[in-house]
């Protein structure tokens, strides 16, 4: 029976006549990152792949047959919580600019990757587009992963795409919600400045390992796993949340937020 990436990576470990501590300390990784990707639990990112291929001398070997890494569709840095959120029973997340990725319709999505630096071509806008509605399969199932979003205010009033993209993207949000298949609260302006004002967060929580939380900034984005740092997301989290407004007052913006763009485009 073929080995697979975790048992390939203990057996290159042990050869190295090394401890799961003393291979996180030369890759700068955390022991419990290195035990839960020799369990089959995690996926090294690009960094860390490349990092343990140095710390243990096997050349290019765990970078290039790191899972999702041939064909990988996604940025780098995204590509280990991309493979999380498949995984994940339970999803929390906060959209500080945008609505969320596996939230977003066609046509934002479009809008979103038509932006940035350096720009994409429309072949690799396309592919992007055909990803991010990929990943949002996982709502197909009726109840898991069960699905919050907390969205600040400006989700809803930016005019991503103009506003039949909006009326049709914030639509498309109160369906979900109104089929219970999610549930949302929006955080309004007038709370003012609130614990998640920084940066979008994604906090996920697994049958069978402990939670994690995915934090995301321009062209950056990490996977915490220590208990104290997924502590205090959550904390932060909750905080925000205790502020905003309830799921039918959310409901009702969001519709007649969406109302409201599909006057404007006519």
């Amino acid at each position: 029976m073929a080995m697979t990436y975790g048992e390939w990576l203990r057996e290159q470990r042990i050869k190295a006549g090394l401890t799961q501590k003393e291979l996180a300390e030369a890759a700068f990784m955390t022991r419990t990152h290195i035990a839960h990707i020799e369990a089959g639990r995690r996926v090294p990112s690009e960094e860390d792949a490349k990092r343990l291929d140095q710390a243990l001398n096997t050349g290019d070997v765990l970078s290039n047959f790191r899972p999702g890494a041939v064909g990988r569709p996604v940025a780098d840095h995204f590509e280990s919580a991309r493979q999380f959120e498949q995984q994940a029973s339970i999803i929390r997340e906060f959209g500080l600019g945008f609505v969320p990725g596996i939230l977003q319709t066609e046509g934002y999505a479009h809008a979103v990757f038509s932006t940035g630096f350096p720009p994409r071509t429309r072949e690799e806008r396309d592919r992007d587009v055909v990803t991010r509605l990929e990943r949002a399969h996982i709502l197909a199932d009726p109840k898991t992963p069960v699905v919050w979003a907390l969205l600040d205010e400006m989700v809803l009033r930016r005019p991503i795409g103009g506003p039949a993209v909006m009326a049709e993207q914030l639509t498309h949000v109160a369906d979900l919600v109104d089929s219970e298949r999610i549930r949302v609260h929006v955080l309004p302006y007038a709370v003012g400045a609130h614990p998640l004002l920084e940066s979008m967060v994604r906090l996920m929580w697994f049958e069978d390992q402990p939670p994690i939380v995915y934090v995301e900034g321009l062209h950056t984005g990490n996977v915490h796993d220590a208990p104290a740092m997924v502590q205090r997301f959550q904390g932060a989290y909750d905080l925000a949340l205790s502020d905003a407004l309830p799921l039918k007052e959310s409901l009702a913006l969001l519709r007649t937020t969406a109302k409201d763009f599909g006057q404007d485009d006519t």
